[in-house]
């Protein structure tokens, strides 16, 4: 599920960049693991015999559900960036396993960080370990790595804590699952999956039992809100250069109608 000592060994991720391997990486990725350390989730969840895991989005299909005390239930609650849990748990549960992410979507406040859980890595780009690096060796975050917005500077987690996402989940979501256009293993346009869709694929490497909530856009609705946790409201998508929504809600649909996963607000 994330990387370990044996990254260098991956034939399928040496070759590609990100946000699709971990070449030229090579050198960040090693000082994060040997400050880190660990590889794997907790003792208690590697040992269970069924692992049942569900993928909170953050979509406004989420909002009024109570489904809270049912996410919970879940023995890995998987949440995505920013998306908070204080004041929503009725509707989203107040459990996280895993927090993915990546720099520009990182909670910024540190009050808004939930007590426990692993904080995920997803590098999309070579600035991303540079950030993780500084991160997990509490140096100076420098805004002008190139992101595309502001990034946390600090996050309240100890290096043992702090996991790097296998990117192999990242192209094989883009390129076997989805279909998204290969750019000759290069971020292009259109061919980036979505966090959700990116953790739904380790989800389905990793877990005995996976179901999803909070996804789906419907572009019919544009007055429905966007998030659950604000009142954007739908119409403020714009298309995306770096996604292919369509394609990616086709891939989720298939999986729906194949019982392979579980959506609980069935907004796929």
């Amino acid at each position: 599920m994330f990387l370990d000592d044996s990254f260098r060994k991956w034939a399928k991720i040496r070759e590609y960049v990100p946000p699709f391997g971990i070449k030229g990486q090579d050198n960040l990725i090693k000082a994060i693991l040997s400050a880190t350390k660990e590889y794997r989730l907790t003792p208690a969840l590697d040992s269970l015999n069924c692992r049942r895991c569900i993928i909170v989005g953050n979509g406004g299909v989420l909002a009024n559900k109570s489904l809270g005390a049912k996410i919970d239930e879940f023995e890995v609650v998987v949440r995505l960036n920013s998306a908070p849990v204080k004041g929503f748990e009725k509707d989203v549960g107040s459990k996280t396993t895993l927090r993915i992410t990546y720099p520009e979507g990182a909670i910024q406040k540190l009050e808004q960080y939930e007590r426990d859980s692993l904080f995920v890595l997803a590098g999309f780009k070579w600035q991303d370990f540079k950030w993780l690096k500084y991160i997990v060796y509490k140096e100076k975050v420098s805004a002008s790595d190139g992101f595309w917005k502001s990034v946390a500077t600090r996050v309240p987690r100890e290096p043992h804590e702090i996991r790097i996402l296998n990117p192999y989940f990242i192209q094989e979501a883009a390129f076997s699952f989805i279909g998204l256009p290969f750019n000759n293993g290069l971020m292009g346009r259109g061919n980036i999956p979505t966090l959700g869709s990116v953790a739904i694929t380790m989800a389905l490497h990793n877990c005995d039992e996976v179901a999803v909530a909070g996804f789906g856009y419907d572009m019919n609705l544009p007055n429905a809100p966007l998030h659950y946790y604000e009142t954007i409201k739908m119409a403020a998508i714009k298309e995306s250069w770096t996604h292919n929504i369509q394609k990616e809600k086709e891939f989720l649909r298939k999986l729906v109608k194949a019982h392979v996963i579980n959506d609980l607000t069935s907004g796929i």
